[in-house]
């Protein structure tokens, strides 16, 4: 049994940064696939970027890519999740999961951990 643990969401202004972080224990991280969800109010919960067991593969959402990177550190068994140039569209939970799928898996239903969240709100 995994669990996971966000931290780093906050407050902040259209345009800016915030990293999130996900931490496990429970497991072996390095044997898992994380990805970042997200889910606004009302709306379907939303991927937004994966990474391999390494570190050497990633995947992004096409409304994050080039401006959201995924990475991680196995030695800390934490995921990232930095976060530039934000829109208030990007308000919303987000969550860390882990899946044993390999390579980066981009379905909500590949991923058999969840965290509890982090709420990231962006103003205008």
């Amino acid at each position: 049994q995994v669990q996971l643990i966000e931290s780093g969401g906050g407050l902040v202004q259209t345009g800016g940064s915030l990293r999130l972080s996900c931490a496990a224990s429970g497991g072996t991280f390095s044997q898992y696939s994380m990805g970042w969800f997200r889910q606004a109010p009302g709306k379907e919960r939303e991927f937004v970027a994966a990474i391999n067991w390494s570190g050497g593969y990633t995947n992004y959402g096409g409304s994050t890519q080039g401006r959201f990177t995924i990475s991680r550190d196995n030695a800390k068994n934490t995921v990232y999740l930095q976060m530039n140039s934000l829109k208030p569209e990007d308000t919303a939970v987000y969550y860390c999961a882990a899946s044993i799928i390999p390579a980066t898996p981009t379905s909500k239903f590949q991923y058999r951990y969840w965290g509890q969240g982090t709420q990231v709100t962006v103003s205008s």
